[in-house]
């Protein structure tokens, strides 16, 4: 299998064959690749990265896409995005940072994996429903009535079953048999998610879709599955495709980064101001917000500050990737459309640093300012978290701006 290693937004040249050319033309949609022949250079093409990032195998083809951040970086934001765990528990991705994606995945499942099942596989109870031939928890009459015509035995029952073979082990199992089915390039990592599969032995074999994995709550009893539960639900949300057209089958684990570092701003924004999702909302729960007064145009901004019915902050957190320092002009249009539908003074475009550089732009003839931050993402997770805490104190200042508040200094 040939190797091609890319780096997010980045173009290099490789050499491919025709078949290999069109398999990775099928996917590119997927990978968020383009692809272009260079010139005068018979069989070269030029490859260049987008936002998303990770690893994929198509038609003998193994393509890993490094992120610009770290990889224990981007999963450390990753997962406190999901409410995995918290920035105590970043040694999870203490690896080297030369480690590929789904490699540095597999190393800290498995290294989770182990300090829980250290205290024995989870076991809890799973509520069934049989035929046996003796009674056992509650007898269902109408079912054994209308299945058994009166005869006596097998019986219709529901009952509480303890086993091992419960949520939180099959989203491991699952998580592991995803990682297993990949290229791994580490031996490390093939034979510790052997290891985690064969724990799990007994556990059912379950796919869950990317967009449908459900959560684990925890109490004192689970507590201990916490990193690796989060871990798993991680994997299987953005092992995203297991696509074939033809005779070329494609499967990969891919991240947009775009979707990480939104989903991350927005929860670390909640804990930062200490409101819920009901309060400070993502674009997946702002209903109703249209731009045009016969509500046909719809607005769903990545973040809004809700009173009750009243919106008193706005704003959209982007990660692109930008020639030089200027804001697009297309966002800033959109951050207007924004403020102006919602009937705000002022709202928030908030990059990745390194993107964008702070700004702050009067719209003429409108009265409405719009703001532009930059978010570093460099260093440990909880120094960007602090980073956060001023950003939290920015949207705040807005947010008491718009409903007409003081605050003393």
């Amino acid at each position: 299998m040939i190797e091609i290693n890319l780096r997010e937004y980045a173009a290099t040249e490789h050499g491919l064959s025709v078949a290999q050319r069109d398999a990775l033309l099928r996917e590119a949609a997927t990978l968020g690749l383009s692809l272009e022949p260079v010139l005068d250079a018979d069989g070269l093409y030029r490859l260049t990265a987008g936002p998303r990032v990770g690893a994929m195998e198509i038609g003998g083809l193994s393509i890993l896409i490094e992120p610009k951040i770290g990889i224990p970086q981007l999963l450390s934001l990753a997962c406190y995005a999901m409410g995995a765990f918290r920035s105590q528990e970043e040694r999870l991705f203490d690896f080297e940072e030369s480690a590929a994606l789904p490699d540095t995945l597999a190393i800290a499942l498995v290294a989770a994996a182990r300090r829980a099942f250290s205290r024995g596989l989870l076991h809890g109870y799973r509520q069934e429903e049989d035929a046996l031939q003796t009674v056992r928890g509650r007898i269902l009459v109408e079912q054994q009535l209308r299945c058994r015509l009166g005869v006596g035995l097998p019986v219709e029952v529901r009952y509480d079953e303890f086993t091992d073979d419960i949520l939180a082990n099959r989203l491991v199992k699952a998580a592991a048999g995803q990682l297993g089915r990949m290229r791994l390039r580490s031996l490390e990592a093939r034979r510790g998610v052997g290891w985690v599969a064969g724990m799990l032995e007994h556990v059912s074999p379950i796919e869950y879709p990317p967009g449908d994995v459900p959560p684990v709550r925890f109490d004192r009893l689970n507590e201990h599955y916490r990193d690796v539960v989060g871990l798993a639900r991680l994997i299987l949300r953005h092992s995203a495709f297991e696509s074939g057209r033809g005779d070329v089958r494609a499967f990969g684990f891919l991240m947009n980064m775009n979707v990480v570092f939104q989903e991350f701003v927005t929860v670390a924004l909640r804990e930062a101001l200490g409101v819920s999702e009901l309060t400070l909302r993502s674009d997946r729960c702002v209903r109703g917000v249209t731009l045009d007064e016969e509500e046909t145009v719809g607005l769903e901004p990545d973040l809004s500050w809700w009173d009750g019915p009243d919106c008193a902050f706005v704003g959209d957190a982007k990660y692109k990737n930008l020639t030089g320092t200027s804001v697009p002009t297309a966002d800033l249009y959109q951050l207007l459309a924004y403020v102006t539908a919602l009937d705000l003074p002022a709202g928030l475009l908030v990059y990745a640093q390194g993107e964008a550089d702070a700004a702050s732009y009067r719209v003429r003839h409108a009265g409405k300012r719009l703001h532009v931050a930059a978010l570093d993402l460099s260093g440990a997770l909880d120094d960007v978290l602090r980073r956060v805490d001023d950003l939290a104190a920015r949207v705040l200042r807005l947010r008491d701006e718009a409903c007409g508040i003081q605050r003393a200094a």
